[in-house]
């Protein structure tokens, strides 16, 4: 029997793979022919581990005999449809996949990445996981803690079994430096930089093998471990890949050759699929998160042309692949497209978590929701409007999508139709000459109807996203109450006025606007918005509330070094975009940050509220005394009163300055129906 390239992967794993024992017998039981199926929710931070656990909870299941199928949130739409497509592909399956799920004996469900699936999880709970065999088991790994529900729902919670994984222990990271050659003398320095974090070590390892090592937060061990191993890459070409290999989301070896301008990469391909910081997926090789961040990054400060450069060879690649592509295969060639966009403020959301929507999901109403559903119509449109909406939601019980709090409260809801010309709404008597037209025909938040909120936001991003992994009907038309507020958002997203398919239902007026996907189809669409995005203040860091006051207080910090603002987060913030005015020149972002950063300041000086609280910013971080101790006794201030005036001062500084980045983004959603 000859040996496949993906034997000798699982091999390498397998030697290299150190510690894990409780969370490796914790699999071994469940494997035990006389358990029950389960389901095994491993969380732990960037790194440190989960993908490689998965890879000998693969092995494990495949020597026992079971069918183990592998689905990476990085490579799938957070839909339902991209899921059970994927399914169907791994197992075979014809015809309705979730019906024939639980006629597979022995299957062992593996989903990687799943923080990015997040908004499919009432869905894996309530149709996907409970369609298995009695014997299946699952196992979801990703970054965040399992949702309280799995643990207090009265089912769920004996069929869970939750793990928690960190970095390893001294004895399992002496033993992971030395399967990968570093020398003894240098393995206690190594791990105490790391602290045992699995992806630093191994990267440790691959600094170690090009010169001698020598002695937080991941991320900055990342940076740091990152910086010393680009120094010695092999050649500046090796480099190149590298840095390409970050910019997009999987890389295949034609693509490799495509982003170089090279006629072959496979020397190239096979170095960066043996690196530490790369792993190798279904669809090609990806860099570990952090690693992709920290490279990306620094590719982008300095040399953005040549970042550019690549982005438009991949852009090139995936046309020419989407021309000639199978449907589903254009699905896939869409997200990479999307992927390769993802720091513009109107397609980064289309990847990632939009702030303030984090906690919310989807899923199909259940018959409590239906009738919510119809009263949140009623107060909003009127008795009419509600009517029409019960209507639509017996001919066509599928099309409604409700969105959904942590605690599973229904918050707001759309109902995504395709269109039909015989029933009886008046919504139906302006449709375009086309085929399939698909029709946002309700959507709101129950509470501020179609007010910007959350909700709104998050039923923006989730109805975008599935404009590209749904297959296209010819002309997609949304709804609004009122025209006016939203002309220039459903402009900017390539959604046009079109006052002929207006209409009045109890005596109100309803406003159209439509995309007509023959003229421009999904493929061209992203490319749109891309140059929109480009034309209006360059790339976009769409951060959260959370990440923004560390990037605060991070600059903060560096506010008082010549070069301090170089690489902070902020400067890709629309409010450092909007400042700037001219994309592209770094240094021009650098020096509106500082004035944002110095104008906050002056606002916080001029508030006799701030004062107090901003002395004490002043003398710690924009003209720093030597000491903390030092600027208490400037102030006259006890050390214990100094600090907490400081705190205040950072609190209210970001707070300030979070507030004009919302006014920046012009309390608009990102996206817009």
């Amino acid at each position: 029997m000859s040996i496949r390239l993906a034997d000798r992967l699982d091999s390498a794993r397998r030697r290299s793979f150190v510690g894990r024992e409780h969370e490796l017998a914790a699999f071994r039981d469940l494997l035990d022919p006389a358990a029950a199926g389960q389901i095994l929710l491993v969380h732990g931070a960037g790194g440190v581990g989960k993908t490689a656990l998965l890879h000998q909870y693969a092995w494990l299941a495949r020597t026992a005999g079971r069918r183990v199928v592998w689905l990476d949130g990085h490579e799938l739409a957070p839909g339902p449809e991209a899921v059970t497509r994927a399914l169907a592909e791994s197992l075979g399956l014809t015809g309705n996949p979730l019906a024939c799920l639980g006629d597979v004996p022995g299957l062992v469900l593996l989903v990687d990445t799943a923080e990015l699936l997040v908004p499919l999880e009432p869905w894996l709970r309530r149709e996907l996981i409970p369609a298995l065999g009695a014997d299946a088991i699952v196992v979801l790994a990703g970054r965040e803690r399992p949702s309280p529900v799995w643990r207090v729902d009265a089912g769920w919670r004996e069929l869970v079994g939750v793990v928690a994984l960190g970095n390893l222990s001294y004895h399992e990271g002496c033993a992971l430096l030395g399967l990968r050659g570093v020398p003894e003398e240098e393995r206690r320095p190594a791990l105490e930089f790391t602290h045992g974090h699995p992806l630093a070590l191994a990267l440790v390892a691959d600094v170690s093998a090009q010169r001698r090592f020598s002695a937080g937060a991941t991320h900055e061990v990342m940076a740091a471990l990152l910086k010393s191993f680009v120094d010695t890459v092999p050649s500046p070409l090796h480099h190149q890949a590298l840095e390409a290999c970050a910019l997009v989301l999987a890389t295949t070896e034609p693509l490799l050759a495509a982003l170089l301008d090279l006629p072959d990469a496979g020397e190239l391909f096979a170095w960066l699929r043996d690196l530490s910081i790369v792993e190798y997926g279904s669809r090609g090789l990806s860099p570990h998160d952090l690693a992709r961040e920290a490279l990306e990054a620094e590719l982008r400060w300095r040399d953005p042309d040549g970042c550019a450069q690549i982005r438009h060879r991949a852009a090139a690649y995936y046309r020419q692949q989407f021309a000639g592509a199978a449907p589903v295969a254009r699905q896939s060639i869409l997200l990479d497209f999307v992927y390769l966009h993802r720091d513009t403020s109107v397609l980064g959301p289309f990847v990632s978590e939009v702030p303030g929507t984090a906690d919310l999901t989807t899923g199909r109403p259940t018959t409590a929701e239906l009738d919510t559903i119809v009263s949140w119509v009623r107060k909003h449109e009127g008795e009419e409007s509600a009517r029409l909406c019960e209507l639509w939601l017996h001919r066509q019980p599928s099309s409604a999508t409700v969105v959904r709090t942590p605690s599973g409260e229904a918050v707001g809801f759309y109902q995504l139709i395709v269109a039909e010309r015989q029933v009886a709404d008046p919504a139906m008597a302006g449709l375009p000459d086309a085929g399939e037209v698909r029709m946002v025909r309700f959507w709101m938040d129950g509470q501020t109807h179609q007010r910007p909120s959350p909700t709104h936001m998050f039923i923006t991003t989730h109805l975008c996203r599935s404009y590209l992994t749904s297959p296209s009907p010819e002309v997609t038309l949304l709804t609004f109450a009122e025209a006016e507020p939203w002309q220039e958002a459903c402009a900017y997203l390539d959604f046009h006025r079109m006052p002929e398919a207006d209409f009045q239902v109890g005596g109100r007026h309803f406003a159209v606007f439509g995309h007509d996907w023959r003229t421009v189809p999904p493929l061209a669409w992203i490319c749109v918005l891309a140059e929109r995005d480009a034309l209006t203040g360059g790339p976009v860091a769409v951060l959260g509330e959370q990440e923004f006051a560390e990037a605060v207080k991070a600059a903060l910090r560096s506010y008082g070094r010549a070069d301090g603002l170089r690489d902070s987060a902020l400067l890709g913030s629309t409010m450092v975009n909007a400042a700037a005015g001219e994309a592209g020149d770094p240094a021009g972002a650098q020096r509106a940050l500082r004035d944002i950063l110095q104008e906050t300041a002056a606002r916080m000086e001029a508030s006799p509220r701030d004062r107090r609280a901003y002395r004490a910013l002043h003398h710690t971080f924009l003209h720093p005394a030597s000491t903390q101790a030092d600027a208490a006794e400037l102030l006259g201030l006890p050390m214990s009163t100094f600090r907490r005036h400081l705190a205040a001062g950072e609190a209210r500084f970001t707070e300030l300055l979070w507030q004009r980045e919302l006014d920046s983004r012009g309390g608009q959603p990102m996206g817009g129906n």
